[in-house]
Order: C-alpha cells, then structure tokens, then sequence
C-alpha cells in the first residue's frame, strides 16, 4: 500500500475526490472556506498520498439508508424518449430555452439601456444624425444570433441520426 501514495493520479481520482469534498460540504461537514482550499489543493495534487491527505479527516460514503442525500423512494427508470418528445437543441425543451435566454439576456439589457440613451440624445438635440447604439448591438447580435442557431441546430443532426435507429 504504501507505493500507492506516491503513485500519480489520473484526472478521473482527483474528480471523485472533488465529488466527496462536494458531498461533505452539502451534509455540512466542511464549511465554505475549507473546501474552497480543500479543492484547490484536490486539484493540484499530484500523487494518491496527496489526495488522500485532503480528505483523510472525513468519513466515508454514507450507506443510502443513512445519508440525508439519499432519496426517500427508489426512483423510476427514464422513459423512452419517443420521436414526438422534444430532444436537446430544440427550442421547446427547457434545457435549450434557459440557454438561449443565457445568450440573448446580456445582449438585451445592454440595447435597454443604449437604445434610451441615444433616443433622449436624439430628442434633445433634435435630430436623429446616426443611430449609434447599432455599432455595438449589431455586431453583438449577430455573434448571438450565430450561437443561437448553432445551438439550436447543433443537435439537430443528433436527433436525426437518433430517429434512424
């Protein structure tokens, strides 16, 4: 066992100990601080001694029975997805909706304060010379429109693939 200390780790042992620090934070065994340095040095550890080291104070998984995160009742299996449920990357799905709404938020609350800005710059002056909040919101918008479309399209040959099987 003791060559196993000083043996590297792999991504993979440095995520499942970052999961158990996760875990020990929800059940409030570790406060905030400690896992933010607790992680940090997770990450940058670089041998099993060392991950070993982060969470040699804690207890091990809890059984189900006994753990507070543990749902109360066995949950169902997925259902089939059938050809008329929509898939990821389609703009009814929630998953695709909070996504596009991701992209799209920042550009609008920037034109919603842009927009007013220019219009009371206009109507003071009292002519509209040039439409400047278009130098900004265009260019964006077009990058956002771009991520829009790759986002809802991107999946699109997925589910195609998915209806041939």
């Amino acid at each position: 066992m003791d060559g196993r200390r000083e043996m590297r780790a792999a991504d993979r042992d440095r995520e499942a100990v970052a999961e158990r620090l996760r875990v020990a934070l929800e059940e409030g065994r570790l406060g905030l601080h400690e896992y933010d340095e607790r992680l940090a040095r997770t990450y940058g550890a670089r041998t099993y001694g060392e991950l070993d080291e982060v969470v040699a104070d804690l207890p091990g998984p809890a059984p189900a029975e006994r753990s507070a995160l543990a749902p109360a009742a066995p949950t169902p299996p997925p259902a089939p997805v059938a050809p008329s449920t929509p898939v990821a990357g389609d703009p009814e799905t929630p998953e695709t909706r909070s996504r596009l709404l991701g992209l799209w938020l920042p550009w609008l609350r920037v034109a919603a304060i842009l927009v007013p800005i220019w219009l009371i710059g206009a109507v003071a002056s009292g002519h509209a010379a040039g439409v400047w909040p278009l130098w900004v919101l265009g260019p964006w918008g077009g990058l956002v429109l771009m991520q829009s479309v790759g986002l809802i399209g991107a999946d699109h040959g997925r589910k195609r693939r998915d209806r041939r099987r």
